[in-house]
């Protein structure tokens, strides 16, 4: 008996669609994990039976009236609370919009829904995407599947952590700073932030406008192409401006030949300060492994890197307290009771509806845009943006791709870093990618000896063209597979029958979810 924590999506749309079982038998099969193994994890923030029933519904019924099903049709997907879904609430993971039900669906996930994939639910997120951990929710924290102490990452944490905790194989999620990729990491699953403009944001509450992105987790890099796709195939949005036509060619680049391409390696970052040894050890190890899949290591020098991190937070912070001015409680989110003015209203509404992380970047936003101020700070942040971005496009004259850390360490545990600018510090080798606009991925390279917890690797390429990612990431994908022992004990190699892809987190594997 087969269970969904050991299919991909592509094998369950494959199972669908050769009648092994029906949509509905997936569906069922998914929100009973969802039932046995979210009360531990904390994952999401509403489960949606009755929309996921009804979309399985309609592919069996396609497929009984003998119409071509979409790659994806029948696969079960999470979308992070910050995306619209009409009939469901969108919080943000914020008391702000703790009652505020979607009027309208998201793009984004609108493409989801064309492919006929099934909605099971919205999943938690740090509030309003301002967190590196999910802890800053304001209904409760996420935990990581491969140690429950410890975090999923963020602000994409309830992403990560449902897809590699076995709930569904695909999961939204958004990446202003890392919000992908580091939760990727964390949780031992694939995670890709597109090129800025390759997905479209409408629908998905802002955080920074400039900055954000919309992508794919999942189990396997071919999952995340498939999902890279159905994204894509709408072409550009006309409801987003900054929405570009991308051709949907990303699964057409699984498992291609990366002989004769070059991958750049950032000296400075393998020496940085904070990277643990076995994080190191393990980018050292898919160096070595894309090298013998035939690809040339070249060293390259990103000069302006170390503003990265001081530009992001200038201009995030900057960008967040413009878009968050809307919930003043009178338009949109929580409204504070018995207030004798409008102004009393504003105030004790946002003093209320909104959580410490959360007024914390506002408050930083507001003195940066303050007059005096703005020119000092935010201009020269938009030039260091200049600068990084620049940096990136010399060094794609002589590389393909850039191979680096997707985090300095693995998941930290809840509590442990408090200081809210030790926590910035996490995203330190994601931040420049959303400065410069660059496409990136985090692919799984196993369990890290000293803490036993998932390691990886970020893969970063030039502007659209992500399609890059899949074929340098399915490389990896294969070393790690013909990797005995690499993702530890108590976890069977062949779970997935030698197939390349991240198993689902031991503690979890085989806990509901049975497929007849």
């Amino acid at each position: 008996m087969a269970a969904i924590d050991t299919l991909s999506a592509a094998q369950i749309a494959a199972g669908i669609a050769a009648g092994e079982y029906s949509a509905v038998e997936v569906a069922q099969a998914a929100l009973a994990a969802v039932d046995a193994r979210d009360p531990q994890v904390q994952a999401f923030l509403q489960v949606t039976p009755e929309l996921a029933l009804a979309a399985a519904k309609r592919v069996d019924a396609a497929r009984a009236a003998g119409e071509p099903l979409p790659p994806l049709a029948g696969v079960p997907f999470a979308i992070k609370d910050n995306m619209n879904l009409a009939g469901t609430r969108t919080t943000c993971a914020s008391r702000m919009l703790e009652t505020y039900e979607s009027p309208y669906t998201a793009t984004c996930v609108q493409l989801m829904l064309d492919a006929v994939c099934v909605p099971v639910g919205k999943a938690n997120m740090d509030e309003f995407a301002f967190g590196s951990s999910t802890d800053t929710s304001a209904f409760h924290p996420t935990n990581n599947p491969w140690n429950t102490a410890c975090v999923p990452g963020g602000s994409s944490g309830g992403s990560a952590a449902l897809v590699a905790a076995g709930m569904t194989p695909i999961a939204l999620g958004s990446d202003t700073g890392g919000s992908i990729r580091q939760p990727a990491a964390f949780c031992g699953v694939v995670g890709m932030k597109p090129t800025y403009g390759a997905v479209s944001r409408y629908g998905v509450v802002a955080f920074g406008s400039s900055l954000d992105q919309v992508g794919p987790f999942g189990r396997t890099v071919e999952d995340v192409a498939l999902a890279m796709d159905a994204l894509v195939a709408g072409g550009s949005d006309p409801f987003d401006s900054t929405a570009q036509d991308v051709p949907a060619v990303f699964a057409e680049h699984v498992g291609a030949s990366i002989a004769g391409k070059r991958v750049g390696i950032i000296p400075a970052f393998m020496e940085a300060e904070g990277l643990t040894a076995e994080v190191r050890h393990a980018v050292e190890e898919a160096a070595r492994a894309l090298e013998a899949a035939g690809a040339e290591l070249v060293d390259v020098d990103l000069p302006h890197l170390d503003a990265a991190i001081a530009a992001y937070y200038v201009i995030g912070p900057a960008e967040a307290f413009s878009n968050l001015a809307r919930f003043d409680g009178v338009r949109y989110g929580y409204q504070e009771p018995g207030c004798a003015t409008l102004a009393a209203q504003s105030s004790l509404s946002r003093a209320h509806g909104f959580g410490a992380e959360a007024k914390r970047r506002q408050m930083l936003g507001a003195y940066l845009l303050s007059s005096g101020i703005y020119d000092k700070y935010y201009y020269a942040a938009q030039k260091a943006r200049t600068l990084i971005t620049e940096d990136y496009a010399r060094a794609y004259e002589q590389v393909d791709v850039i191979l680096m850390p997707a985090a300095p360490r693995t998941a930290f545990k809840h509590g442990e870093i408090s200081d809210p600018t030790q926590m910035y510090l996490s995203d330190m080798y994601t931040i420049s990618i959303n400065i410069a606009g660059n496409g990136g991925m985090t692919v799984p390279l196993g369990v890290g000896g000293e803490s036993g917890l998932p390691v990886a690797a970020q893969l970063v390429a030039p502007a659209f063209k992500d399609e890059r990612l899949i074929a340098f990431g399915s490389a990896l994908e294969r070393a790690v597979a013909a990797t005995p022992g690499a993702w530890g004990a108590g976890v069977a190699d062949a779970e997935r029958g030698g197939l390349p892809g991240a198993p689902c987190a031991p503690a979890f594997a085989g806990k509901g979810g049975e497929l007849a």
